[in-house]
């Protein structure tokens, strides 16, 4: 009985370790990602996100939507770092999260936040409007219309389809 207790801690001890440690690092998430993007001449998109946050699922979906996707592919490397979970689901964040939220100053700004990268790792720009509020994940005409002089600053490529796609997704009816 006693082989069999120590046996379930052990198993027990070991998956909650390998869950802790699951997500990759934030500096490998750049690393990788800038590879990619000096290889394919395409900006970084970094998307700071959570699992509680509908916001954040709403723009995860519209920029994987239909008439969206490819925009976004063709345009960005997009990677999603998890920060700010709720209690009990730490271990979902990315390790380096928090301090790379903060070097990007957003860590004073709601969720969805997200910067956009060169290749270089320098900033194009970021989620804040001219006020200096978080954008989060554009909603409204007038949020949609300064996140698309945002993707014009950092995207290889905008037309004025793209324009009409991403206005349409994005604005909640």
């Amino acid at each position: 009985m006693k082989f069999k207790i120590v046996v379930l801690f052990i198993t027990t001890f070991l998956a909650v370790n390998f869950q802790v440690s699951a997500q990759e690092s934030t500096e490998t998430l750049l690393k990788n990602a800038q590879e990619i993007a000096k290889k394919d001449g395409k900006s970084i998109f970094i998307k700071f996100e959570a699992s509680w946050c509908g916001w954040c699922h709403k723009m995860t979906k519209d920029m994987k939507s239909e008439t969206t996707k490819k925009f976004f592919e063709d345009n960005y490397i997009a990677v999603p770092i998890v920060v700010k979970e709720a209690k009990g689901k730490e271990h979902l964040e990315n390790p380096g999260s928090t301090e790379l939220l903060k070097q990007y100053k957003g860590d004073k700004a709601g969720l969805p936040f997200w910067v956009i990268l060169d290749s270089d790792l320098k900033v194009i720009t970021n989620s804040f409007d001219t006020n200096g509020q978080n954008l989060g994940g554009p909603a409204s005409v007038e949020e949609v219309k300064e996140f698309i002089n945002k993707i014009k600053k950092s995207a290889k490529n905008v037309t004025e389809k793209d324009i009409e796609n991403i206005t349409k997704q994005f604005v909640s009816h």
